[in-house]
């Protein structure tokens, strides 16, 4: 088993730190795709908290919910930003712990997860490839 090639993939896993154009752009487009996904997760909370007969429940969810999707927006909009990836970071965490509320919030987060761990090795990966040689 390689494990110094796995560990110099995850050396590259950024938590903090600028990122290269085409990383930070992939990263931008992850978080404004989820942005969407996380809105219409609270929605359903929303939906389950009233068919629960709890409505003070269901405005918090709706409140909640939408304020990570708008943190995903703001995220998306600061990735260029040293701590631009690590709100990202925060963000993919909150995705999956909205499982506790909505559990198919879990499988959400994890995809999630997995395209924001892809973009950032892929995008390093392009953005290494791309730079000047010289």
């Amino acid at each position: 088993m390689d494990t110094k090639g796995t560990r110099d993939r995850m050396s590259r896993l950024v938590f903090y730190g600028t990122t290269g154009k085409f990383t930070w752009r992939m990263l931008a487009t992850v978080l404004a795709g989820q942005s969407i996904i996380i809105f219409f997760g609270a929605l359903v909370a929303r939906g389950a908290a009233i068919a629960d007969s709890e409505p003070a429940a269901a405005g918090r969810y709706l409140l909640v919910g939408s304020a990570v999707a708008a943190l995903c927006l703001l995220g998306s909009g600061l990735t260029r930003k040293p701590y631009g990836v690590t709100l990202g970071w925060v963000v993919q965490l909150l995705t999956i712990l909205a499982g506790f509320v909505v559990p198919m919030m879990f499988l959400v987060g994890l995809i999630f997860l997995a395209l924001w761990v892809v973009s950032l090795l892929q995008g390093g990966k392009v953005d290494r490839m791309q730079a000047p040689v010289g």
